[in-house]
Formats: structure tokens, C-alpha cells, sequence
């Protein structure tokens, strides 16, 4: 087997044991395993000429997350933004692990944390491309859940926020996801479209 096919079994492995599960299409999936999945195909379809380096990152971007639960940290927005940037570290260190096990070398190591850590957005690429990627299946698979949970304009600064991550291409896409009219509407009405 390759390093590659090494590395994305093994972030199968370690995300299928995620106690967490999501149903979807009448199946049962452990959580993190589903948006790995997810975001790999996304990245396929949206750029199928990907480096390795970000097919890793994609793969691996919550690679563990329940091990590390909202709930530890304070419950405001500093307590948000510290456990987002330890996730990030988390999330580094532990594909850092299963990528030098996999056998590659440590420059591939590096920008596979370098793009997982998301640095240079806006400036690099790729950080760019698995940013794009990570808001296109927010959009296509989480945001109606969100939608239900907040109100009107809270979700219009959610939508704000999501787009401002987002390159044109990334834009272009998103628009092409199968929302709901209700749904729609409000991206059109917090876009001004």
C-alpha cells in the first residue's frame, strides 16, 4: 500500500471510533467518520487534482474532534475561540503522527499541519482550497440543523461569515447546492442577492 492509502485508512480507524453518531439517509455513522467522508468527496468533486497534502488535511480536519468537547472550555466566546485554536493543534499533531507513521517525509508532514492549522488564508491556496471545501459542506450538510437552532439574524451573520472565508470559486459553488427555498432565501436575503 501507498502512504497515502496507509494514512486515509488509518484516519478512518481513528475517526470510526468516534462515540458520537449522526443518521443519515437511514444509516447509522460515527460522527466524524461521515464528515471526513464528506469532505473528502466534496474536495474530489470541487478540485479533483488536489495535492496529497490537502486530500490529507481534508481527511483529517476533526480527525479525534470528540476528544476534545466544547464543554471543557468556558462557555463565551473566549472559552470558543481558545478551544477552536487548540483544536487546530489537536487536529495537527495527531495526523502529524499518522502521516510520518505512513512513511512520508517531514516536509509533507509540515504543510499537511501547516494547512490543518489553516494559515495563510486568503494568501495560500491551499489553506484556501480546504477552507472552501470545509464551508461547502457546512452549507450542504449542517446548515439547515443550524438554521433550526438560531435565529433569523443570528444565521444571517453565520451566512456573512461562512461567504467571507469563501473564494469566488468556492462562492460559485456554494450556489449550486441543492438548498431549500426557505433556506435560499435567507442566503439571497444576508448575501443582498
Amino acid at each position: 500500500m501507498t502512504p497515502f492509502q496507509n494514512a486515509s485508512q488509518w484516519i478512518d480507524a481513528a475517526n470510526a471510533i468516534d462515540p458520537n453518531s449522526e443518521i443519515y439517509q437511514s444509516k447509522t455513522y460515527p460522527k466524524e467518520l461521515l464528515y471526513s467522508n464528506r469532505m473528502y468527496e466534496r474536495l474530489m468533486n470541487f478540485c479533483p487534482n488536489a495535492s496529497e497534502e490537502v486530500q490529507i488535511a481534508t481527511k483529517a480536519q476533526h480527525i479525534c474532534r470528540w476528544k476534545m468537547s466544547r464543554e471543557s472550555y468556558p462557555m463565551d466566546r473566549v472559552g470558543y475561540l481558545k478551544w477552536r485554536e487548540d483544536l487546530k493543534k489537536f487536529h495537527a499533531e495527531t495526523i502529524a503522527r499518522i502521516v510520518e507513521k505512513a512513511g512520508y517525509q517531514e516536509e509533507f508532514i509540515s504543510r499537511v499541519s501547516f494547512l490543518i492549522e489553516k494559515k495563510l488564508l486568503k494568501k495560500d491556496e491551499e489553506t484556501q482550497l480546504l477552507e472552501d471545501v470545509i464551508c461547502l459542506v457546512f452549507l450542504e450538510y449542517y446548515f439547515d440543523s443550524f438554521v433550526q437552532k438560531h435565529d433569523r439574524e443570528k444565521m444571517k451573520n453565520i451566512i456573512l461569515k461562512t461567504w467571507n472565508k469563501m473564494s469566488e470559486k468556492g462562492h460559485q459553488e456554494a450556489l449550486k447546492i441543492n438548498f431549500s427555498e426557505v433556506n435560499l432565501q435567507l442566503i439571497k436575503e444576508a448575501l443582498g442577492l
